[in-house]
Protein backbone atom coordinates (compact mmCIF):
# COMPACT_ATOMS: atom_id res chain seq x y z
CA UNK A 1 0.00 0.00 0.00
CA UNK A 2 1.85 2.99 -1.11
CA UNK A 3 1.63 6.09 1.83
CA UNK A 4 -0.29 9.65 0.57
CA UNK A 5 2.09 12.29 -0.35
CA UNK A 6 1.18 16.24 -0.76
CA UNK A 7 0.47 17.50 -3.45
CA UNK A 8 0.90 21.43 -2.13
CA UNK A 9 4.43 22.91 -2.07
CA UNK A 10 5.73 22.76 1.19
CA UNK A 11 6.02 26.63 2.02
CA UNK A 12 2.36 26.80 0.01
CA UNK A 13 1.20 24.70 2.37
CA UNK A 14 2.92 26.52 5.62
CA UNK A 15 1.57 29.69 4.68
CA UNK A 16 -2.03 28.36 4.17
CA UNK A 17 -1.22 26.42 7.69
CA UNK A 18 -0.52 29.82 9.28
CA UNK A 19 -3.56 31.87 7.52
CA UNK A 20 -6.04 29.38 8.14
CA UNK A 21 -4.97 29.30 11.97
CA UNK A 22 -5.05 33.55 12.06
CA UNK A 23 -8.80 33.07 10.37
CA UNK A 24 -10.04 30.62 12.85
CA UNK A 25 -8.81 33.06 15.60
CA UNK A 26 -10.73 36.05 14.04
CA UNK A 27 -13.94 33.62 14.15
CA UNK A 28 -13.64 32.92 17.55
CA UNK A 29 -13.35 36.42 18.27
CA UNK A 30 -16.32 37.02 16.61
CA UNK A 31 -18.68 34.38 18.88
CA UNK A 32 -21.64 35.59 20.96
CA UNK A 33 -21.47 33.71 24.32
CA UNK A 34 -24.46 31.65 23.54
CA UNK A 35 -23.15 30.71 20.00
CA UNK A 36 -20.44 28.64 21.56
CA UNK A 37 -23.31 26.38 22.99
CA UNK A 38 -24.54 26.12 19.58
CA UNK A 39 -24.54 22.24 18.26
CA UNK A 40 -22.25 21.39 14.98
CA UNK A 41 -22.46 19.00 12.67
CA UNK A 42 -20.18 16.63 14.25
CA UNK A 43 -22.01 14.35 16.21
CA UNK A 44 -22.59 15.37 20.43
CA UNK A 45 -20.16 18.40 19.56
CA UNK A 46 -20.98 22.32 20.59
CA UNK A 47 -19.05 24.82 19.02
CA UNK A 48 -17.07 24.77 22.02
CA UNK A 49 -16.10 20.87 22.08
CA UNK A 50 -15.13 22.05 18.42
CA UNK A 51 -13.06 24.30 19.72
CA UNK A 52 -11.43 22.46 22.44
CA UNK A 53 -10.78 19.79 19.80
CA UNK A 54 -9.30 22.39 17.58
CA UNK A 55 -6.66 23.63 20.45
CA UNK A 56 -5.48 20.37 21.20
CA UNK A 57 -4.35 19.59 17.39
CA UNK A 58 -2.60 22.96 17.89
CA UNK A 59 -1.11 21.93 21.07
CA UNK A 60 -0.24 18.68 19.61
CA UNK A 61 1.68 20.32 17.34
CA UNK A 62 3.46 23.27 19.03
CA UNK A 63 5.77 20.65 21.14
CA UNK A 64 6.96 17.44 21.00
CA UNK A 65 5.89 16.41 24.28
CA UNK A 66 2.33 16.95 23.57
CA UNK A 67 2.73 15.03 20.36
CA UNK A 68 4.25 12.00 22.04
CA UNK A 69 1.65 12.14 24.71
CA UNK A 70 -1.39 12.83 22.86
CA UNK A 71 -0.92 10.17 20.19
CA UNK A 72 0.49 7.46 22.45
CA UNK A 73 -2.47 8.11 24.74
CA UNK A 74 -5.34 7.53 22.08
CA UNK A 75 -3.34 4.39 20.67
CA UNK A 76 -3.23 3.11 24.12
CA UNK A 77 -7.13 3.61 24.21
CA UNK A 78 -7.81 2.69 21.01
CA UNK A 79 -6.13 -0.71 21.22
CA UNK A 80 -7.89 -1.58 24.64
CA UNK A 81 -11.10 -0.79 22.77
CA UNK A 82 -10.11 -3.35 20.20
CA UNK A 83 -10.94 0.03 17.60
CA UNK A 84 -10.07 -0.42 13.99
CA UNK A 85 -8.07 3.69 14.37
CA UNK A 86 -7.23 6.12 17.21
CA UNK A 87 -8.47 9.30 15.47
CA UNK A 88 -11.65 9.44 17.73
CA UNK A 89 -9.79 8.69 20.81
CA UNK A 90 -7.38 11.44 20.12
CA UNK A 91 -10.16 13.84 19.08
CA UNK A 92 -12.09 12.87 22.47
CA UNK A 93 -9.23 13.25 24.60
CA UNK A 94 -8.57 16.93 23.19
CA UNK A 95 -11.97 18.09 24.00
CA UNK A 96 -11.61 16.57 27.68
CA UNK A 97 -8.41 18.13 28.12
CA UNK A 98 -9.56 21.53 26.78
CA UNK A 99 -13.23 21.56 28.36
CA UNK A 100 -12.01 23.88 31.60
CA UNK A 101 -10.56 26.48 29.47
CA UNK A 102 -13.05 29.55 29.46
CA UNK A 103 -13.77 30.73 26.07
CA UNK A 104 -11.22 33.89 26.58
CA UNK A 105 -8.79 31.24 27.70
CA UNK A 106 -9.69 29.21 24.59
CA UNK A 107 -8.77 32.15 22.38
CA UNK A 108 -5.78 33.16 24.31
CA UNK A 109 -3.48 30.12 24.10
CA UNK A 110 -4.83 29.66 20.79
CA UNK A 111 -3.41 33.00 19.15
CA UNK A 112 -0.03 31.81 22.04
CA UNK A 113 0.19 28.30 20.41
CA UNK A 114 -0.37 28.85 16.56
CA UNK A 115 3.02 29.95 15.76
CA UNK A 116 4.38 27.43 17.30
CA UNK A 117 2.95 24.90 15.90
CA UNK A 118 3.27 26.61 12.41
CA UNK A 119 7.44 25.84 13.37
CA UNK A 120 6.75 22.59 14.71
CA UNK A 121 4.74 21.41 11.37
CA UNK A 122 7.63 23.12 9.24
CA UNK A 123 10.37 21.16 11.19
CA UNK A 124 9.48 17.71 10.65
CA UNK A 125 12.69 16.50 9.51
CA UNK A 126 13.00 15.42 5.60
CA UNK A 127 13.90 11.86 6.74
CA UNK A 128 10.74 11.39 8.55
CA UNK A 129 8.95 13.32 6.31
CA UNK A 130 8.21 10.65 3.81
CA UNK A 131 7.67 7.96 5.98
CA UNK A 132 4.47 6.28 6.66
CA UNK A 133 2.55 6.74 9.77
CA UNK A 134 2.52 4.05 12.54
CA UNK A 135 -0.92 4.26 12.13
CA UNK A 136 -3.37 3.46 8.62
CA UNK A 137 -6.31 6.04 8.79
CA UNK A 138 -9.54 4.95 8.14
CA UNK A 139 -11.36 6.56 5.08
CA UNK A 140 -14.71 5.81 3.17
CA UNK A 141 -14.78 2.99 5.14
CA UNK A 142 -11.37 1.67 3.85
CA UNK A 143 -7.90 1.60 5.55
CA UNK A 144 -5.23 3.29 3.46
CA UNK A 145 -1.42 4.81 4.32
CA UNK A 146 -0.46 8.60 5.04
CA UNK A 147 3.10 10.07 5.07
CA UNK A 148 3.92 12.40 7.91
CA UNK A 149 3.95 15.04 4.94
CA UNK A 150 0.82 14.06 4.15
CA UNK A 151 -0.74 14.57 7.69
CA UNK A 152 1.49 17.70 8.80
CA UNK A 153 0.61 19.65 5.69
CA UNK A 154 -2.44 18.77 4.38
CA UNK A 155 -4.72 17.08 6.91
CA UNK A 156 -4.21 19.64 9.86
CA UNK A 157 -4.83 22.38 7.92
CA UNK A 158 -8.00 20.89 6.24
CA UNK A 159 -8.81 19.87 9.73
CA UNK A 160 -9.42 23.57 11.47
CA UNK A 161 -10.61 24.88 7.83
CA UNK A 162 -13.66 22.21 8.02
CA UNK A 163 -14.16 23.11 11.68
CA UNK A 164 -14.37 26.75 10.29
CA UNK A 165 -16.99 26.04 8.00
CA UNK A 166 -19.13 23.65 11.10
CA UNK A 167 -18.34 26.82 13.53
CA UNK A 168 -19.99 29.27 10.14
CA UNK A 169 -22.88 26.70 9.78
CA UNK A 170 -23.80 26.55 13.12
CA UNK A 171 -23.91 30.08 14.15
CA UNK A 172 -24.75 31.58 10.61
CA UNK A 173 -21.23 33.59 10.68
CA UNK A 174 -19.86 33.85 7.14
CA UNK A 175 -16.45 32.29 5.96
CA UNK A 176 -15.73 34.90 3.91
CA UNK A 177 -13.92 33.09 1.75
CA UNK A 178 -11.38 34.18 -0.78
CA UNK A 179 -9.89 32.79 -3.91
CA UNK A 180 -6.16 33.04 -2.52
CA UNK A 181 -6.48 30.85 0.90
CA UNK A 182 -9.90 28.81 0.27
CA UNK A 183 -9.61 28.71 -2.83
CA UNK A 184 -6.06 26.84 -2.69
CA UNK A 185 -7.17 24.51 -0.16
CA UNK A 186 -10.61 24.00 -2.16
CA UNK A 187 -8.31 22.96 -5.39
CA UNK A 188 -6.53 20.65 -3.40
CA UNK A 189 -9.45 19.05 -2.37
CA UNK A 190 -11.05 18.54 -5.72
CA UNK A 191 -7.38 17.16 -7.17
CA UNK A 192 -7.22 14.25 -4.82
CA UNK A 193 -11.55 13.95 -4.73
CA UNK A 194 -10.62 13.30 -8.28
CA UNK A 195 -7.98 11.03 -8.06
CA UNK A 196 -9.62 9.07 -5.38
CA UNK A 197 -12.97 8.54 -7.72
CA UNK A 198 -10.45 8.10 -10.66
CA UNK A 199 -13.50 8.86 -13.62
CA UNK A 200 -14.32 11.64 -16.16
CA UNK A 201 -16.02 14.67 -13.84
CA UNK A 202 -16.78 18.13 -15.17
CA UNK A 203 -17.03 20.28 -11.85
CA UNK A 204 -18.09 23.82 -11.55
CA UNK A 205 -17.80 25.30 -7.96
CA UNK A 206 -19.13 28.99 -7.58
CA UNK A 207 -18.28 31.46 -5.04
CA UNK A 208 -14.81 33.14 -4.53
CA UNK A 209 -13.42 29.79 -3.72
CA UNK A 210 -14.73 27.99 -6.87
CA UNK A 211 -13.60 27.62 -10.43
CA UNK A 212 -14.00 24.40 -13.03
CA UNK A 213 -12.42 21.54 -13.32
CA UNK A 214 -12.42 18.49 -15.71
CA UNK A 215 -13.98 17.81 -19.16
CA UNK A 216 -17.13 15.70 -19.53
CA UNK A 217 -18.62 12.56 -17.65
CA UNK A 218 -20.88 13.38 -14.68
CA UNK A 219 -21.57 17.48 -14.49
CA UNK A 220 -21.76 18.84 -10.65
CA UNK A 221 -22.67 22.45 -9.83
CA UNK A 222 -22.56 23.79 -6.27
CA UNK A 223 -20.31 25.83 -3.67
CA UNK A 224 -17.60 25.34 -3.06
CA UNK A 225 -17.35 25.36 0.57
CA UNK A 226 -20.47 23.21 0.28
CA UNK A 227 -18.76 20.71 -1.98
CA UNK A 228 -16.33 20.82 0.64
CA UNK A 229 -18.79 20.00 3.53
CA UNK A 230 -20.38 17.11 1.40
CA UNK A 231 -17.13 14.95 0.26
CA UNK A 232 -16.07 15.13 4.33
CA UNK A 233 -19.09 13.14 4.68
CA UNK A 234 -21.62 16.84 6.16
CA UNK A 235 -24.10 16.48 3.69
CA UNK A 236 -26.44 14.19 1.62
CA UNK A 237 -23.61 13.19 -1.54
CA UNK A 238 -24.75 10.95 -4.78
CA UNK A 239 -22.80 10.05 -7.59
CA UNK A 240 -19.12 11.00 -7.72
CA UNK A 241 -20.01 13.24 -4.35
CA UNK A 242 -19.67 10.43 -2.82
CA UNK A 243 -16.73 10.10 -2.67
CA UNK A 244 -14.99 11.05 0.44
CA UNK A 245 -11.81 13.10 1.20
CA UNK A 246 -10.36 13.40 4.37
CA UNK A 247 -9.97 16.20 6.55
Amino acid sequence: MTARQPRIEREVAMRLARDEYTRCADLMARLEPAQWSAPTANSGWSVRDTAGHMLGMVQMMAGLPQFIGQMSTSLRQARKAKAAVSIDFLTALQVRRNAALTTDELLERWRELTPKAVRGRRRVPGFLRGRALPEAQMVDGRLERWTFAFLVDVILTRDPFMHRLDICAATGLDPAPTAEHDGRLVADIVQEWADRHGEPYTLSLTGPAGGTWGTGGEHITLDALEFCRIVSGRGEAAGLLATAVPF
